[in-house]
């Protein structure tokens, strides 16, 4: 139960952050997320609202990757596990603890995509000033894969354009 009570007020403390980052100019350009073994970066002005899990509605022949759909306040959203699909591997099957962390990412209204990516841990926000060094894409990666950071600690995080993303035609093809 004390989790519980952490991991809500956690939430919170994020949500005022991020609504503070968007109407005040704050430095943080980016929400910090863990998915699979990688560590993402997905600019503010691009991500939506941040909901818990809520295991989606199965959908039959589409990708791996795509795991459903789910009423998230009122609006049906495509559920994808980023894990899975910057990978292209399907994600081993989470277990209850696993899930207690995870959550869904809304892709911002802008974008005109109802799309909520699964993320299995929130980081926080991260700025320019967070990271020690930065690498541009590889010639030929994907165009929704941005530069990588290099953190303090020596961690890389890979920037994610989400907007280039809900733009991708492997992203938008949900079916097998």
């Amino acid at each position: 139960m004390a989790n519980r009570d952490a991991l809500r007020a956690f939430q919170s403390r994020l949500a005022s952050r991020l609504q503070a980052a968007r109407t005040s100019g704050v430095s943080a350009s980016w929400l910090a997320v863990e998915a699979g073994d990688a560590k993402y970066l997905f600019p503010l002005g691009h991500a939506g609202e941040i909901f818990p899990w809520n295991p989606p509605q199965p959908v039959p022949y589409v990708q791996p990757w795509f795991l459903g759909v789910a009423n998230l306040r009122g609006g049906v959203y495509g559920i994808v596990q980023l894990s899975a699909f910057a990978t292209g591997q399907a994600a081993p099957p989470a277990n209850e603890a696993t899930r207690a962390q995870s959550r869904l990412v809304a892709l911002n209204e802008m974008l005109e995509v109802n799309c909520a990516l699964l993320i299995d841990r929130l980081v926080g926000l991260r700025g320019v000033e967070a990271f020690t060094a930065s690498q541009a894409p590889d010639d030929g990666a994907p165009a929704w894969l941005g530069h990588a950071y290099t953190d303090a600690a020596g961690e890389r995080w890979q920037e994610i354009n989400l907007q280039a993303l809900s733009q991708q035609p492997q992203f938008l093809s949900i079916g097998a």
